[in-house]
């Protein structure tokens, strides 16, 4: 039969590890927090009008579609006389881009030649074709930017690129 004083000293104990508990508790709960960078509206719009413009200097109405790392959109920009296909198809070489974090010209040529790689064009929501490119701070992607409507995905891509180049200054 425990003692008062055993039962006291056997309290104190469980206290005494209570502090340990919290801690590692604490410690687990910041491990499941992460933190992320995110395509910004301000960065969204700017990138967009950049690569709409890229393309309109190169004589290509386009739409461009710009998403988040989630692949949510945060811009769309259609110049006069692009085609009505080229909401869509900008939108899903963005989400594309975006998900796979690769380029859909680099997807595309992967599937062409990987059989394995082929069934790709089966997943909701992709299109492997060029005009799509990931939106990179350091080696993390915060987006993407698809474009759709120029004669050929290699000009798209084009297109995206330049964009993304004059809006370099704004990834930090």
């Amino acid at each position: 039969m425990p003692t008062a004083r055993t039962a006291r000293i056997s309290r104190l104990a469980r206290l005494s590890l209570l502090p340990l508990a919290l801690a590692a508790a604490g410690l687990s709960q910041a491990q499941a927090v992460r933190t992320e960078r995110n395509m910004s509206l301000e960065l969204a719009t700017q990138l967009a009008a950049a690569t709409v413009a890229a393309c309109q200097g190169a004589g290509h109405a386009v739409t461009v579609t710009v998403v988040d790392r989630a692949g949510g959109v945060r811009a769309v920009q259609r110049a006069d006389n692009a085609g009505a296909h080229t909401v869509e198809a900008s939108l899903q070489k963005a989400y594309t881009a975006a998900s796979a974090r690769n380029s859909t010209l680099a997807m595309m040529d992967a599937a062409q030649k990987n059989p394995g790689a082929a069934n790709l064009v089966h997943i909701p929501g992709f299109l492997l074709l060029g005009g799509g490119v990931p939106v990179k701070v350091g080696n993390e992607v915060i987006g993407a930017v698809g474009v759709g409507g120029a004669p050929g995905g290699h000009l798209d891509e084009q297109c995206a690129l330049s964009g993304l180049e004059k809006v370099r200054q704004l990834l930090g």
